[in-house]
């Protein structure tokens, strides 16, 4: 049986299919906020599922959108909560393995488990950050980030 792109995992497994429908939703995001990203999609365990890179994204988002997705799935929670604990200060964020402080990494969260997340690097961390949420709106999973 052929699911549609968009539609949530079943037994909380990401297909190809669903890190594509993610990838071209914050892909289509990043070109309305006039800017060009690099998405990579990551499974529960942190292993790369998908990687792309708009025309014009610079090189070095390829290495940051995987850390933000690495950070994303390994905390499970935002990379922009490391951002932000930094930003207050906290400079023990720089101490913790794959942490990564910078918005645009976001957990997949399906049933209250982690089951991937998607990292955007290209723009500033607010672009990148609504790229990562236009991306995971286009799982149709339940679980959403704030």
């Amino acid at each position: 049986m052929v699911r549609p792109a968009h539609a949530a995992p079943v037994d909380g497994t990401l297909s190809l299919s669903h890190a594509r429908a993610a990838a071209i939703a914050a892909e289509r995001h990043a070109e309305h906020l006039s800017t060009q990203i690099v998405v990579t999609i990551v499974d529960g365990g942190g292993h790369i599922l998908l990687t792309e890179r708009m025309p014009g994204a610079q090189l070095a988002s390829l290495e940051l959108a995987h850390r933000k997705a690495i950070s994303a799935v390994y905390y499970k929670r935002p990379s922009k909560a490391f951002e932000d604990a930094l930003a207050g200060g906290k400079m023990a964020v720089l101490a913790l393995p794959d942490a990564m402080p910078a918005g645009g990494g976001l957990p997949i969260v399906q049933g209250g488990i982690v089951i991937g997340a998607i990292g955007v690097s290209g723009g500033n961390n607010a672009q990148d950050q609504e790229s990562a949420q236009a991306g995971l709106d286009a799982l149709s999973i339940g679980d959403k980030t704030q």
